[in-house]
């Protein structure tokens, strides 16, 4: 009898998100027909949109309930996370989203081949899609994580993942880049009401604000904000500042705003949506290790909101679905953009009609869910394998940033070199013995061997980049 209220609720979000992903569709036929129509908007998205976007990408399964496991231990200094997303998307609209739109591009590695050959944009087109294929694919875990936690008398974990993987599959299909945007904007309505009512409920349980900490474990953290480590704290946000500068589906966002001051408003509104939201989060984490303490950390929000009013429960495991949802339906179609943009139309079929080339844009949504779907069945580790998948932007930051600001130091073989050892360098991470790895993190040994490679080739090639 418990679980129907939540069900109820979760029932109500998902009709309220299919309905606006049907009204989208009016939007994405009016934009144009198309790849441009379908998975850049039309190039019309207004700032909020675009904020929505980029917060539903931000906040997912790791910036809530990532967060809170961590905060189970190190305290309100988890929430770093988030605000290192929100310190990347700062910075992206005030110094590069509007010369994103500016040159009126679809991918990154389009703007690669433009500079640096058909190599460059071969190779960012697969280090694009392994980046977001293991992303997305940690989404679909991350869903069936939260309804199988939350409701086990309806969901066990496989069909979580598969109700969670028809709900985003079928948004980004029926309603392409304005669906995704649309629903984002109900997704960041819901993310917040569920987050900060559990947090309300949880610290008015245990008597308000001065008894959590009063009740914290022996040698907890709690409020410190360097508790999780600065070394840690460091690597979040040069990882958050790299990503956002160079994954396909963060950018894509700024490539479909209207014009080039709603990029760079709309990046910047999303930073102000998406830092709150980890330290609420961690709140959470905190209360579980008063009210449950000795449980495995992982259980830490679920057991919190289980232990609230069904109607209370209902409206934060919609939030915590809600942005998992968010998340997974723009890297969706920033997946597809990259195979369709950069593959079929590039090498294959470089002039197909609008009808066609949107028929190719959906069939490639389809086969990907299928590929991220099979591939989240063998996940293991979430936090872990998306912080190393994001590492891997560490080359194409400093391959966009350079020709951004100093394209006389770029040379032709830049690009292949530097994306080409840098995703070598993890590699090695990943298979070497751990008393190699004297940094806390790969983001510094990746970024080590960028640069090295970035300078070599600016001395070793002569050859200047195409300009434009």
């Amino acid at each position: 009898m418990a679980h129907r209220i939540p069900l109820i609720v979760i029932i109500v979000y998902l009709i309220a998100l299919f309905g606006v992903t049907w009204w989208a569709r009016r939007l994405t036929n009016r934009g144009g027909g198309g790849m441009v129509g379908y998975l850049l908007a039309g190039r019309g998205l207004p700032t909020v949109v675009v904020a929505s976007l980029l917060a539903g990408l931000a906040v997912g399964g790791a910036s809530t309930i990532g967060v809170a496991e961590r905060a189970y231990t190190v305290g309100i200094s988890a929430g770093w996370y988030n605000a290192a997303w929100a310190a990347g998307a700062a910075i992206m609209g005030l110094f590069a989203a509007r010369r994103y739109r500016r040159w009126e591009i679809t991918t990154l590695p389009e703007l690669f081949e433009r500079h640096y050959g058909v190599g460059g944009r071969v190779l960012g087109v697969f280090g694009q899609l392994v980046i977001q294929i293991v992303i997305t694919s940690l989404q679909y875990v991350a869903g069936g994580a939260i309804l199988s936690s939350l409701l086990p008398e309806v969901f066990d974990f496989r069909t979580g993942m598969a109700v969670t993987a028809v709900v985003f599959v079928g948004i980004t299909l029926i309603g392409g880049f304005w669906a995704a945007g649309l629903t984002n904007v109900v997704n960041v309505l819901v993310i917040y009401v569920g987050v900060c009512l559990g947090a309300v409920l949880a610290v008015r349980q245990l008597g308000g604000v001065g008894e959590l900490v009063a009740r914290l474990p022996a040698g907890h953290p709690g409020f410190d904000l360097d508790g999780v480590g600065m070394g840690l704290i460091v690597a979040w946000f040069i990882v958050m500042i790299t990503t956002t500068h160079s994954t396909q589906s963060v950018i894509q966002v700024g490539f479909a705003a209207k014009d080039e001051r709603t990029a760079g408003r709309g990046y910047l509104l999303g930073a102000a949506i998406i830092a709150p939201v980890g330290f609420i989060s961690a709140l959470l984490g905190m209360s579980a290790a008063v009210l449950y303490p000795g449980i495995v950390p992982a259980e830490a929000l679920p057991r919190v909101v289980l232990g609230l009013h069904p109607l209370a429960a209902g409206v934060i495991l919609a939030g915590l679905w809600a942005a998992d949802v968010s998340t997974a339906s723009g890297l969706l179609l920033g997946s597809a953009t990259l195979v369709s943009n950069d593959l079929v139309k590039r090498f294959w079929k470089p002039n197909l009609t609008e009808a066609r080339d949107q028929l190719v844009c959906r069939l490639t949504v389809l086969v990907l869910s299928g590929v991220t779907f099979l591939l989240a069945l063998t996940v293991t580790g979430i936090l872990k394998m998306l912080m190393v998948a994001l590492t891997l932007t560490t080359s194409y930051t400093l391959i966009v940033l350079m020709t951004m600001l100093w394209p006389r130091a770029c040379r032709r073989g830049s690009a292949v070199w530097t994306m080409g050892l840098t995703n070598a360098a993890l590699v090695v991470w990943l298979v070497g013995p751990e008393n190699w790895k004297i940094v806390p993190h790969p983001v510094y040994f990746l970024w080590l061997v960028s640069l090295v490679t970035f300078g070599a080739v600016a001395v070793l090639d002569r050859r200047p980049i195409a300009e434009f």
